[in-house]
């Protein structure tokens, strides 16, 4: 089973992998086969001084939409959103593969289909 492994810890919400989805797709305005939803802000009052006081976190979700760019992946490339990511943060592969880049140290998500 092939899936997507997305660390949202290095995400920057830059989008690119909405543009990328959606162009490949062709959806219509207001659709989407990957979703950047913002988590926040959070303030935090313990963080030592002149550090930063809020969290924003970046969440890529796959929707409906989201096939997996099949037609792409029956030719041996990686979907769309995949390719696509400036920060390098999402990855495509075997479900049991990607499971192994999970290091409990990052926030990360496994999504198949």
């Amino acid at each position: 089973m092939k899936g997507i492994l997305i660390n949202y810890e290095f995400c920057t919400g830059c989008h690119s992998c909405e543009v990328a989805c959606k162009k490949h797709l062709g959806l219509p305005e207001g659709e989407f086969g990957i979703k950047l939803t913002q988590v926040g802000p959070y303030e935090y009052s313990d963080t030592p001084e002149g550090a930063d006081h809020w969290e924003y976190t970046m969440l890529p979700m796959l929707t409906k939409a989201c096939d997996m760019c099949a037609d792409r992946t029956e030719k041996g490339k990686i979907p769309m959103c995949v390719q696509h990511c400036q920060a390098w943060c999402m990855y495509y592969g075997e479900v049991e593969e990607l499971a192994k880049k999970i290091d409990g140290t990052s926030r990360c998500a496994l999504l198949t289909r």
